[in-house]
Order: structure tokens, then C-alpha cells, then sequence
């Protein structure tokens, strides 16, 4: 007997049943032990969950969301969605005790004492790194949690499920925060999040973290994309209804027992083929698709026969799953038809097994009375991404690049391409892959002892685009010099760019240490620093975990092929020395300076500049060009010999290493705060550091113009490890004007980071 479902079903993403949105801890703690209660067998004894529950509710006390909720209400989400992928008891503790550890007393030690290591290890791996020993930008400050996120996953993948649940419950209330933390946290999910819940096959979270994210990141076009399915829907509702009987009528009448219902496509899915593929929504004819799901891979295919036969496929638009699976374990069979009035519908055919993996993914095969753990042999090849992620992590010290490197991994996930080695081994490949990514997924030696190539028995160019059912046959040579670089220009996989940079960094790690000795001593000559006195181990030490580099030698070696610049950790390095070294005013240089000021009277001068310089009348000011002082800043005069005055920052690295003979020739100086230059501009110059890639100076361009803001000039170069080092001058009217500015340019893709020059 066939079960039919007639309507088609249209997911209400990010919205909060009235029921639960209203509820209170305790009406939704008991709808929590109902789930529990249904799927686990073993459900009597529920006296640690309860445990859980009071001490977060303890914990957490009186705290409050910014919805004016209970802060417990979060974690009770948390934990209800992991009941939802029908995890075991210790998953449900730690979803209700996540954030305690973050946000409130409790310690590792009592977490240990109260609920045992398993549990405190799920939440430990989920909770975020709150103390570090030195300041970290926005983009370390990531990377590093999820370097922790991910060591914790290779011990135990549950500590993933229970930050991808607590992200979920963070975007469905995403409503209550500002505009800018909605971006902030849309952009990070849908960069990191979804992808991984993808790359896991649960699609079940999935599927709603790109939606909720798409609703904020494009409120317009969120709307106009749902606005236009639900009238299309009505539409085509009759339609619809009228296909899936006709198809469950063919299926029933061959003796299969299936499942057949309809779907619309999932918002973010439509949005991304519109997007790709250059189309509007009318364009896109599988928005509705039909899913059959029956008991047995030979019914799939039975199946699939029955409706090849009563609809005409469309050329090129089959994709057999089962056969191949995905790398995330999806499995099902995809087909597009000719429907009876000339339009195209898509079905899907799988088992209930697939469709349970479909939905939960690695969650599916993560139960209770499995008692599998991260280590097992069958869960680690269902894994094997992470083991790949926890590589990367060794061989890189660079959190930037390691963020980049994560996130172009993830990008590249959903389009893939399936080839063969000479024993059929399958290869799963990004799509537009060449025979060096393939050599690199087979191991590291044979990419980099390649040769050359032979698809289906011929020989073939290195940047040959892989098709789908290639046998490929890497040609290997002892006497090979290694990758080229040129390689990273057609290299696809994120596996195989990384291998190719090792291999040169480790190739050239000791010429570039040098070389990165060479122009750091360089750059302290020509700006007059004693290295001797800044090159200390502390000092060396914190300026080492800023960049988050293992050892000196590997920052070094990074200033030697351009990934740093000298003069980032030169500066860093004197901040150190300037802390330990705060000139101490005595009591003698108070009475001295009293004295001088009772015989020398001290004189406001007033300038054109709109800068007032402590005792000098009608004195000349000008700006120095090294630092670019605007209004805001904290500035100094100094009485140059013949010019006047010259204006810099307090934190000009000329001004901070000033030789003690000519300290004698600084003044004060300060802004005028109503005379002056109120409505003029201060021209300022800011370098900025980025991943390069094509159209990054047409974004900053569009912010200038944007902004209404004068550039004077811009200059760009790019290191031989493609960072691109943009230096622009410009007008501005201050340090609030400027800061907002910078501000905006963070929010660029690929901005590693941006400072002011001052030297």
C-alpha cells in the first residue's frame, strides 16, 4: 500500500510555534522529556538530565536574553533540537549545561565533581576561548575557537551537534539583536556553520541555518524569494497534487511499497541556482520536486525504471547518489522529467535508511546503544573531512590562513566531480578539479613527485578540467624538483593548495628566515630602533602569540615571503618595550618644570591650522607626512630647526624614537576646539592587508565613493604568497570619520588587516 501525501510541504524556517515561543523553562523542560521519553529506551532513569537542568538553571540565575527571556530558555532549545536528532543522555546534559562554563562560575573542577568527565569534555569543546593572554582581531579571535571546536570533534563529533543546535537556536532569535550583530553572526553561519552541518549530511540543520541566514544577510530579496513561491504555489498546488497520485498510481500498481510526497525547495537552494545560473525565479523549474522513499535499493531502482518509462527524462539531468554517494553519505537517486502538460518536476527516490541519513546525517549513526565513539574505525571513515581539518592545523600557524583556507574548503563542497583511479578506486573532487588535485587526494609524495598525467589511457596538460567517470593515472618521477607554483593557479581542491604551500614553505623555510632577519634589521636602521633592546624573549614571545605562529623562526621565515610585513612586528615588538619602559616623572622634575613655567609664563597660540601650540605665537605649523595626525588624535609639537613646527601622534614611531638629545625640541600641542580648521580636511594614509583576488579594489573604491571621501593615492602590491598590500592617502575630518571607515572596510571578504602608517 502506497502512503500518499497530496500536499506539498514548505518549510516555515526560523519560526517559533506560538506554543513554545510563549512557553515557560518549565512547560518546555517537560515537552523536552517527552521526546526523550519517545526515542530512548532506556528513559526511566532521567535523574542526571534533571540535574542538568537545575544547575544550569541555578547557574544561570537571574540572567536574561536580549529578548527579555530567562536565559535558561536557550539552553532548553539547545538541548530540544539535539532531542530532535534523537542524541543520547550525555548530549542532552551538555546541550542544557553549554554556556554555564562561558557565562557563569562554574569551573572545569566542579563540572568534573557534578557530572563527570564525558559531559564536561562536550561542553568544554563547545565553549569558547574567553581568556586569552593577548588581543586578537575578529578574524583570530575565530579561528581560534574553531581550532578548539575542531580538536574536541576529533575526540568526541558530538561536541559539533551541540554547537550546531546552540547556533540554530541563536538564529531563530536573531530578531532581538542589532542590525550589525544579525550581519555579523549570518554571515559567520552561513560561511562556517551551514556548510558543516552540510558537510555532515544533517540537512535537517542545515537547510535552516542557510535560510535564517539568507532572511538577514538579504532581507529584500528573502522576501521577494518567499513571497514569489507561496504564489506560485498556489499556482501550481493542483498541479502538484494531481502528479504525486499519478506517480503514486504507477508505483503502486508495480507492487512497490513507498512513501511519495511533494517539497518545495528550500529558499537558500532557490536562491543560490537564481544567483549561479543568472535566472529568475520563473526560470527555475525545480522549485517543486516529488520524493519516493521505499524500503529497498532494488525498489529505488525499480522504482526509477517505472518512471523513465511514463515521463520523458531530460538529457544530462540524471544523478545516481546510491551508486556514488556524497562525501557527507547523502545517498538517493535524482531525476528530471517532462511532466503531462510539457513542464519539468524533479523526483527523488531513496530508502527510509537514506532518508534518515539525508536528514541527520552523522547524528543518524551517532545512537546511545551503538556506544560509538570518535575513535571506531567506521565512524572515522564517515569522518575522515575533520582528519583532514586537524592537518591543516599542524601544517599551518597562520590563523588567517587557515580561516581562508577552511572556508574555501566548505564553499567548494556542494559541487563535486567523481573519478577513478587505475584500480577503480573513487576520487571525490571539487568541480573544475585537474590531475594535480587528484594526485594530491591520493597523497602528498605523489603530487609532489608528479610528472605528468594519462586520462582514459591518454595523455593529457596538468590543467585538464576532470569530468565525471575519468580514470586518471598520475606519472610519477624520483628525479621530479618538486611542485611549481604556477600549480596554485589551477589547483581547485583546498587539500591540494595547502600541500603545495607547505611543500614550498618547508623548502624555503630557512632562506626565508634569513631574509626576514635581513629586512627587519633593515627597517630598525632606517627608522633608528635598537633591535638589541626590543629583541627580548617576553617581548618576542607575545608579539608570537598575536599572529599565533608555533615558534619565532616560523614568524620570521613568514616576513620572508611576504606574508608579514616588517614593520607590523617591529612595532608590536616596541608596544612590549614602551610597556616595561614608561618614562617616571620625580618630584624633582615637578619643581622644575614649576619653576621654569613661573619664568616663562605660558602662551596659547592660535593657527590657521587649528592647532594651538603650548607657549609660541604666530608660529608656522605643519603636518607631518609619516603619521598623519587628524582631529581626535593625540598629538605633539616638535620645533624643527627652520620650518616651525611639525605636528605628529603621540604613537609616531619617529616621536617614540626620538634620540634623548633632540627630546629638548618637543612641545605641546593640542586641537583647537572651536577655532580652526572645523570644517577642513587632514589628509591620512592607511595601509591595509588582504587576501588577493580579483574586484578587492572596486570594494574599497565603491566605500570611498560611498562615503564621499577625496582618494589622493593608492598603491598595491602583491607578496609571492598572494597578500596584497594596498596602501591609500586620502582626505578625511577626523579620527570618528576615520574609524568608522575602517570599520566599514573590515567588513570586506578577504581583509586580513588595516593600520595607520606611522613611520
Amino acid at each position: 500500500m502506497t502512503d500518499l501525501n497530496k500536499n506539498i510541504k514548505i518549510e516555515n524556517h526560523g519560526v517559533i510555534p506560538k506554543e513554545e515561543e510563549q512557553a515557560t523553562p518549565e512547560e518546555l523542560y517537560a515537552r523536552l522529556i517527552e521526546k526523550i521519553k519517545h526515542y530512548h529506551p532506556s528513559a526511566d532513569d532521567l535523574r542526571m538530565i534533571d540535574k542538568a537542568y537545575n544547575f544550569a538553571k541555578k547557574s544561570h540565575g537571574d540572567q536574561k536574553r536580549k529578548s527579555g527571556e530567562p536565559y535558561i530558555i536557550h539552553p532548553i532549545h539547545t538541548a530540544l533540537i539535539l532531542a530532535d536528532l534523537e542524541l543520547d543522555k550525555e548530549s542532552i546534559m551538555a546541550g542544557l549545561l553549554h554556556d554555564v562554563m562561558e557565562d557563569t562560575a562554574a569551573t572545569r573542577e566542579i563540572m568534573i565533581k557534578e557530572f563527570g568527565e564525558e559531559v564536561t569534555d562536550l561542553v568544554d569543546g563547545v565553549t569558547k576561548l574567553t581568556k586569552l593572554d593577548y588581543d586578537v582581531d575578529k578574524v583570530e579571535e575565530q579561528a581560534e575557537n574553531l581550532r578548539k571546536m575542531f580538536l574536541a570533534m576529533a575526540k568526541d563529533i558530538r561536541v559539533i551537534l551541540i554547537k550546531l543546535a546552540d547556533r540554530l537556536h541563536n538564529m531563530r532569535t536573531l530578531m532581538y539583536m542589532t542590525p550589525e550583530k544579525q550581519k555579523e553572526k549570518s554571515k559567520e553561519t552561513m560561511d562556517i556553520y551551514a556548510p558543516i552541518a552540510d558537510r555532515l549530511g544533517i540537512s535537517k540543520i542545515k537547510i535552516e541555518l542557510d535560510d535564517l541566514a539568507l532572511r538577514y544577510l538579504e532581507p529584500e530579496k528573502y522576501k521577494e524569494l518567499v513571497d514569489g513561491v507561496h504564489e506560485r504555489l498556489e499556482h501550481r498546488e493542483e498541479f502538484m497534487s494531481n502528479l504525486i497520485a499519478e506517480v503514486a498510481g504507477y508505483i503502486e500498481k508495480a507492487g512497490i511499497k513507498a512513501t511519495i510526497d511533494g517539497r518545495v525547495k528550500h529558499y537558500f537552494s532557490i536562491y543560490k541556482k537564481m544567483t549561479m545560473q543568472h535566472k529568475t525565479l520563473d526560470q527555475i523549474y525545480d522549485v517543486f520536486a516529488v520524493r519516493i522513499i521505499v524500503d529497498s535499493v532494488m525498489e529505488c531502482y525499480g522504482a526509477l525504471g517505472i518512471i523513465h518509462e511514463k515521463y520523458t527524462p531530460v538529457p544530462g539531468r540524471f544523478k545516481d547518489y546510491i551508486a556514488m554517494p556524497k562525501q557527507n553519505m547523502y545517498q538517493s537517486l535524482h531525476t528530471t522529467l517532462i511532466g503531462p502538460n510539457g513542464q519539468p518536476f524533479e523526483i527523488q527516490i531513496r530508502t527510509y535508511e537514506m532518508h534518515k541519513t539525508a536528514e541527520y546525517g552523522i547524528a543518524a549513526h551517532w545512537k546511545y546503544k551503538e556506544n560509538i565513539t570518535g575513535d571506531g574505525d567506521n565512524e572515522e571513515q564517515k569522518i575522515a573531512w575533520l582528519r583532514q581539518i586537524l592537518e591543516w592545523q599542524r601544517d599551518m600557524s597562520d590563523n588567517h590562513e587557515f580561516i581562508n583556507l577552511l572556508k574555501d574548503d566548505l564553499n567548494m563542497f556542494s559541487e563535486r566531480v567523481y573519478c577513478f583511479t587505475p584500480n577503480g578506486d573513487v576520487k571525490n573532487l571539487p568541480s573544475g578539479s585537474t590531475p594535480i588535485d587528484f594526485a594530491y587526494s591520493i597523497h602528498s609524495a605523489v603530487g609532489n613527485k608528479m610528472v605528468g598525467a594519462r586520462v582514459n589511457g591518454k595523455m593529457v596538460n596538468i590543467d585538464y578540467k576532470l569530468q565525471n567517470g575519468d580514470r586518471v593515472e598520475i606519472i610519477t618521477s624520483n628525479n621530479s624538483t618538486g611542485p611549481s607554483r604556477d600549480w596554485l593557479k589551477v589547483v581547485q581542491s583546498t587539500q591540494a593548495k595547502n600541500k603545495i604551500n607547505v611543500w614550498f614553505k618547508q623548502q624555503n623555510k630557512e632562506e626565508n628566515i634569513v631574509k626576514g632577519k635581513e629586512l627587519i634589521e633593515k627597517y630598525c636602521k632606517a627608522k633608528n630602533i635598537n633591535l638589541s633592546e626590543i629583541l627580548k624573549p617576553a617581548y618576542m614571545e607575545k608579539v608570537r602569540l598575536k599572529y599565533s605562529y608555533k615558534e619565532w623562526d616560523s614568524l620570521i621565515a613568514s616576513i620572508g615571503h611576504g606574508g608579514l610585513k616588517e614593520g607590523q612586528i617591529v612595532n608590536k615588538l616596541l608596544d612590549e618595550y614602551e610597556k616595561e619602559h614608561k618614562v617616571e616623572i620625580t618630584d624633582d622634575d615637578v619643581l622644575k618644570d614649576t619653576n621654569n613655567n613661573k619664568a616663562n609664563v605660558p602662551r596659547k597660540s592660535n593657527s590657521k591650522s587649528g592647532i594651538i601650540v603650548e607657549g609660541m605665537d604666530d608660529v608656522a605649523v605643519r603636518f607631518s607626512k609619516c603619521c598623519s595626525p587628524v582631529p581626535g588624535d593625540e598629538i605633539v609639537g616638535f620645533v624643527t630647526r627652520g620650518r616651525g613646527v611639525s605636528i605628529h601622534r603621540t604613537d609616531c614611531i619617529n616621536i617614540m624614537n626620538l634620540p634623548d638629545i633632540e627630546r629638548g625640541r618637543l612641545i605641546e600641542a593640542s586641537w583647537a576646539a572651536d577655532e580652526g580648521k572645523q570644517d577642513g580636511k587632514y589628509m591620512t594614509e592607511i595601509v591595509i592587508y588582504a587576501n588577493n583576488r580579483v574586484g578587492i579594489l572596486t570594494d574599497l573604491s565603491r566605500i570611498f565613493t560611498e562615503r564621499n571621501i577625496d582618494v589622493n593615492s593608492i598603491n598595491s602590491r602583491t607578496s609571492k604568497s598572494d597578500i596584497a598590500t594596498i596602501t591609500m592617502t586620502f582626505a578625511i575630518q577626523g579620527t570618528e570619520e576615520l574609524n568608522s571607515l575602517i570599520a566599514k572596510i573590515r567588513t570586506i571578504d578577504s581583509i586580513i588587516d588595516i593600520e595607520r602608517t606611522s613611520s
